[in-house]
């Protein structure tokens, strides 16, 4: 059995992010930390090394205070509270309500493609050991059947799970949430020029200097991050890459990805390798579901779901490598 594992679903361009000259008067302030499961990078481009360096320290608070929040294997979590509640009400906090009641809407949207009562299910799939193997199939049909958003109920300040054997899963929403709320940090902060990037989910805060775009690299799926599609200009935006190839593993000569069909508990399956959504600075949350649900969705029935969605821009990438734009997507081919 072979297994490989793919942490970052968008390559910046290296060019853009680690120039020190363009970019304002400061040189720029970076900082690196393992969380969320991935590797979370900040770069400041607008404050002296202390001004910045206190506004980092601020927003990896704010990534580890909503891990500790929303991460359904953090011990004392809410999301953990919940899962061990045996079906019981559990008080949350008001930015745990507001994800999971974002994730009831997504799932009504999606027609129950993005499910984040899909927990118990992705518990029996291990990605990220040693040594993963594909689960039991009776193991999986029971799971499936737990798997309803319309099974949580909530109520006041309290969450609840109508079916014990439930479990949430809020790891197809979390990181755009926390990017969504890492970005008021800083710029409550005084940063004007600024680049978060939570192991893909992507926010520009301002433009590159001079007013000129910054270049956010598209990775070509399979490549280890080595290779880049295209590349995409952002002010003010963010952009989130849902892809096949961030964690998978061979098994029986087929690969098995971590995008699980929360009707089967299967990987899906389609001509689809990677989703590119881009959107306004502030709606990374919903770039991260989008991404995930249209992966699922397939193109055509993820063009009808977009066509109402005004600023929501996407590029599909199939498994040629081909790219599709639309609803104003432009990514500029790669050089």
């Amino acid at each position: 059995m072979k297994f490989i594992k793919k942490s970052l679903l968008l390559v910046v361009c290296m060019c853009i992010i680690i120039t020190q000259t363009g970019c304002g008067s400061e040189e720029p302030v970076s900082e690196n930390q393992f969380r969320l499961d991935t590797i979370c990078t900040i770069t400041i481009y607008d404050l002296k090394k202390s001004q910045a360096q206190d506004a980092l320290d601020k927003a990896f608070a704010c990534i580890k205070d909503y891990e500790n929040m929303l991460s359904k294997t953090v011990e004392g979590s809410d999301v953990y509270k919940i899962n061990h509640a045996g079906g019981k009400p559990v008080a949350v906090h008001g930015e745990t309500m507001e994800v999971i009641q974002k994730g009831i809407e997504y799932g009504q949207l999606s027609q129950g493609m993005f499910d984040i009562t899909i927990g118990a299910v992705s518990d029996l799939w291990d990605f990220t050991g040693n040594n993963p193997r594909v689960p039991d199939e009776e193991q999986l049909k029971k799971a499936v059947k737990t798997v309803d958003y319309r099974k949580v109920k909530v109520e006041g300040d309290t969450a609840a799970l109508t079916d014990k054997d439930a479990r949430l899963d809020l790891g197809g929403i979390a990181k755009g949430y926390i990017a969504d709320r890492v970005t008021e940090v800083l710029e409550k902060a005084g940063v004007k020029k600024a680049i978060i990037d939570l192991g893909g989910n992507i926010v520009t805060i301002g433009s590159k200097g001079e007013g000129k775009p910054w270049k956010i690299g598209i990775e070509r799926p399979y490549s280890d991050r080595s290779e880049i599609l295209g590349a995409v200009e952002m002010v003010d935006a963010t952009i989130v890459t849902s892809g096949v190839y961030e964690r998978y593993f061979e098994a029986g000569g087929k690969l098995y990805h971590h995008v699980l069909n929360p009707k089967t508990g299967y990987p899906i399956e389609n001509n689809l390798d990677a989703v590119t959504i881009k959107a306004g600075k502030g709606q990374s949350v919903d770039c991260d579901i989008l991404g995930t649900v249209c992966l699922m969705l397939g193109m055509e029935k993820s063009r009808e779901l977009l066509a109402g969605m005004d600023g929501i821009q996407a590029a599909f990438i199939d498994k040629n490598d081909k790219v599709t734009e639309i609803n104003g997507m432009k990514v500029m081919p790669e050089k």
